[in-house]
Order: C-alpha cells, then structure tokens, then sequence
C-alpha cells in the first residue's frame, strides 16, 4: 500500500522530465532557477539570467515552474 503513492510520484516525474520544451521555466534539484534555451538528450541548457549560461543534466530538473506556451507539431 506504501509503494503505490511512490510510483506514481515516478511516473509523474519521467513524465515531466520527457515533456520538458525550450523556454520552460524551471528550478533544479539544487534551487537554481532558470530558462531552457536547449535541449540535447540529457543535457539542457538554462539561462539563469545576467547572460549567464549553465548546462545541467536532465535529471537535475525538479519542477518545471511555468510552461512555454509553445505548441509542437
């Protein structure tokens, strides 16, 4: 009964980090916030601000904070 609500959280994190998109705005596991401006497959890029430019892996994300509003098709 325990291990339920925990796989969920999973499923909902990969979820989250597979539907990342360039200009998402996101914080990492480490509380920076942050931009995507590109995303590779695992590596992503953030703008954090004052043209300041870091690459973190994809995992490093944990929240996406505001979505870009892009559509994809």
């Amino acid at each position: 009964m325990i291990i339920r609500p925990q796989q969920k959280r999973e499923k909902d994190r990969r979820n989250m980090l597979a539907n990342l998109k360039e200009g998402d705005d996101v914080i990492t596991i480490g509380g920076i916030y942050g931009k995507i401006l590109n995303l590779k497959e695992d590596v992503v890029t953030l703008d954090v601000g004052d043209k300041i430019k870091i690459k973190v892996t994809r995992s490093a994300i944990g929240n996406v904070l505001k979505t870009s509003g892009k559509d994809e098709k």
